[in-house]
Order: structure tokens, then sequence, then C-alpha cells
């Protein structure tokens, strides 16, 4: 199980990356009012899978672990992340890219933030 906690722990960067970048890359798409197209679906949809990825190997460790507070308190932070990540399917069938820009970009900054408290959570630190 060390491989899976190596792993997990680890994960979190990827996630964060690929957060930032698509915060960055939505971000950008609403100052310059461009169309939303397939590569931003496309890294909405990385993002979430990579957070379910993550989200399953954390539920191996919480089941092999043991549920003490801290664990529980990571993983129900987490629950919520993942919740939030997926309600981008709401507006997925819109036509007004602004509007998918910004959900979207806001959507990234509160799962991010989350991850964030998550971590700080059962590491008592992000680093």
């Amino acid at each position: 199980m060390d491989f899976v906690r190596t792993i997990h722990g680890e994960f979190r960067w990827l996630v964060a990356i690929v957060a930032v970048v698509v915060i960055v890359k939505f971000a950008w798409g609403l100052i310059q009012k461009s169309e939303y197209k397939s590569i931003d679906r496309g890294l909405m949809s990385a993002l979430v899978g990579l957070i379910d990825l993550n989200f399953l190997m954390g539920l191996i460790l919480l089941f092999n672990r043991g549920f003490d507070r801290q664990a529980v308190e990571h993983a129900g932070t987490m629950f919520v992340a993942v919740l939030l990540a997926h309600s981008n399917a709401a507006w997925r069938k819109s036509t007004d890219s602004a509007k998918k820009f910004r959900n979207n970009l806001i959507l990234v900054v509160v799962v991010l933030a989350l991850v964030f408290v998550g971590v700080i959570t059962i590491r008592g630190g992000f680093f």
C-alpha cells in the first residue's frame, strides 16, 4: 500500500498543474472572448478524470488505512471537490462560450482550493 500512497500523494501535483493550466486557459478565453472549443472541453474532462482517479486511489487507501478523524475529513473534503468537478456538466450544452469559460473557471478555482484544504487536512501542510 505504500506504493499506492506514494502515487496518490504525488498525483496531487499533476492535478494542481493541470488545474493551473485550465485556469490560465479559461481566464484567457474569457478575456479574449474566445469560442469554447473541444480543446477546452478536453482540458476540463482531463482535469475531472485526474481528480476521479486520485479520489479512487484515496478510497483504496482509506479502506486500507482505517477511518481515523484526519482521513475521514480528508476524504469528505475531496468528495465535495469531486462532486463539484462533475457539476460542470450542468452547462455543457450551453452555446454561450463566455458562460462556459466563466463558470468552469470559478469551478476549477473552488475545486483547487478544496484540494489544497484536503491536502492540508491530511498532511498538516501542502509541502
